[in-house]
C-alpha cells in the first residue's frame, strides 16, 4: 500500500530501536529525513543566523546532505594560499569542540583518509553587545598533509574527504551523546542538554568512501548502536537510510547478532537483540506516493535485486530508459563473476558466432546524456520487446531464476 513521505515517517517514529532502509538514490531518501525531522521537532531555524531550535536539537539529530551545507569554502580567491573550510553558526559543532575538544574528531576522520591529513580548528571568542560572553565558537577549519618534520600548509581537501570530514564530525557528536545517555539517571550525567533527545536520522553517509572504509564505518556504527542504552522502549532509536548495497548488507550483518551486556550489574543481560531491528526497502510508486517493504529475511544481492525490478516493469508494462541501465549493471556484474571479459559475451550469439547485435542498443539506452535536457525516458515497442526476451534467456541460461528461489 502506497503512502507519502509524511505517513511513511508517522510509521518510522512508532518503531524499533533501529530501522534500516535501502532505497536507490532519487527515491527519496533525504526528502523522507526531512519530513520525519518535522514530525519531532518544529523547522531547524528560529532567525536568520541558521541557529538551531532548542526543540530541534532536544528531540533529534540528523545527518543528510542539509549537514554538509553548515560547512562551506573560502577559497582564498585573490591570494590562492589559505582555503577554509567554513562552519556555518551551529550548535552541535561548537558543543563538540568546547566540551570535548578536536581530539575524537581528528581521529575519526584520519581512520576514514589518512593520518598525515591534519585538521586544525580555529576558535573565537562570542561577542555580544560589544563584550566578550566567555563562550567561543568555532567558525573555520584548516588542513595540511603532515609529513615527519615537514608540513604541506594549508590546502583545499578534495570533496569526498570534506563529506568524510563532515561525517567524522557528526559521527564523534553521535558517539559522546551516546555515552551521556549510557547513565540512566540524568542527575548523575556530565550534561543535561541531550536528556530530551529520542531519534538520530542518518541519510547515506558513505558516497565518498572505499569498501574498505566502508564496511569499516557500517561496524563502527552498528557497534555504536548496539552498545547505546535501550530497555522496554526507552532510549535513542535510530534510523538509517542508504543507496550502497553493501553498505546496507554489512549494516543487515550486523543488527542479526545479538549484543550481551558486559557488566553484569543488575542491569539488563543484553543490550541489544536483534528483534529490535527493522529492515526495509523504500520503493517510489508511478502516483508519486512511496511504499516501504519490510526486508528482514537476510540480506539481498544487488544484481539479483535489479533484475527484479527489471522483471517487474516488464510484467507491469512499465519499462522506461533506466531499466537498461539496471540491465546493463546486471550483466556486467555477472561477467566479472563469471570470468568473461566483457558483458557482451552473456549474450546469445548469432549464427556467425558473434555477440547478439542488440548489445549496442543496450549500451545506447544504458548511457547517460550529456546534457539532461536531452535525456529520453520513452522506450519503443520493440526495444520493450526485445528486452523480455533477454531477460527471459539470461534466466534460463545462468540460472538467476534458481539463485531468487533460494
Amino acid at each position: 500500500m502506497s503512502k507519502t513521505l509524511k505517513e511513511i515517517a508517522k510509521q518510522l517514529r512508532a518503531s524499533k530501536k533501529v530501522q534500516l532502509i535501502y532505497a536507490f538514490n532519487g527515491t527519496g531518501k533525504t526528502r523522507l529525513s526531512l519530513a520525519f525531522k518535522e514530525l519531532i521537532a518544529s523547522q531547524n531555524t528560529d532567525d536568520d543566523s541558521g541557529e538551531e531550535t532548542e526543540l530541534s536539537r532536544s528531540k533529534i539529530l540528523y545527518y543528510n546532505a542539509f549537514t554538509e551545507d553548515l560547512f562551506y569554502w573560502d577559497n582564498d580567491l585573490e591570494n590562492d594560499r589559505e582555503p577554509k573550510l567554513k562552519i556555518q553558526p551551529n550548535t552541535f559543532t561548537d558543543w563538540i569542540l568546547r566540551e570535548r575538544g578536536d581530539t575524537d574528531i581528528v581521529k575519526n576522520f584520519q581512520r576514514y583518509t589518512s593520518d598525515k591529513l591534519m585538521p586544525l580548528f580555529h576558535e573565537q571568542d562570542v561577542i555580544e553587545a560589544g563584550k566578550k560572553t566567555g563562550y567561543k565558537t568555532y567558525p573555520e577549519v584548516t588542513f595540511s598533509f603532515e609529513t615527519g618534520s615537514e608540513s604541506s600548509g594549508n590546502l583545499k581537501i578534495s570533496k569526498g574527504e570534506e563529506r568524510n570530514f563532515v561525517w567524522s564530525v557528526f559521527y564523534t557528536l553521535l558517539q559522546e551523546v551516546a555515552s551521556i545517555l549510557d547513565e540512566p539517571d540524568p542527575a548523575k550525567r556530565d550534561d543535561n542538554q541531550f536528556d530530551k533527545l529520542e531519534y538520530v536520522f542518518i541519510d547515506d553517509p558513505v558516497s565518498s568512501l572505499d569498501d574498505t572504509h566502508l564496511i569499516e564505518l557500517a561496524v563502527d556504527l552498528a557497534g555504536l548502536i548496539k552498545r547505546s542504552a535501550y530497555h522496554e522502549g526507552n532510549g535513542l532509536r535510530f534510523i538509517i537510510t542508504t543507496h550502497s548495497p553493501l553498505f546496507y548488507n554489512v549494516l543487515h550483518n550486523e543488527l542479526n547478532n545479538d549484543f550481551k551486556n558486559p557488566i553484569q550489574d543488575g542491569t539488563p543481560t543484553w543490550l541489544y537483540k536483534r528483534s529490535q531491528s527493522e529492515k526495509y526497502r523504500l520503493e517510489k510508486k508511478a502516483d508519486g506516493n512511496f511504499e516501504l517493504a519490510t526486508s528482514n529475511d537476510h540480506p539481498f544481492s544487488y544484481h539479483l535485486f535489479l533484475l527484479s525490478e527489471v522483471r517487474k516493469a516488464i510484467k507491469d508494462k512499465q519499462v522506461s530508459k533506466y531499466h537498461f541501465a539496471f540491465l546493463r549493471n546486471i550483466l556486467e556484474k555477472t561477467a566479472t563473476f563469471l570470468g568473461y571479459p566483457r558483458w557482451e559475451d552473456l549474450l546469445n550469439k548469432t549464427a556467425e558466432g558473434l555477440p547478439d547485435p542488440f548489445a549496442s542498443r543496450i549500451m545506447n539506452l544504458s548511457s547517460h546524456s550529456a546534457h539532461a535536457g536531452d535525456e529520453v525516458t520513452d522506450v519503443e515497442d520493440t526495444d520493450k520487446e526485445k528486452l523480455d526476451v533477454l531477460v527471459t534467456y539470461l534466466t534460463e541460461t545462468y540460472g538467476f531464476k534458481k539463485q531468487e528461489a533460494q
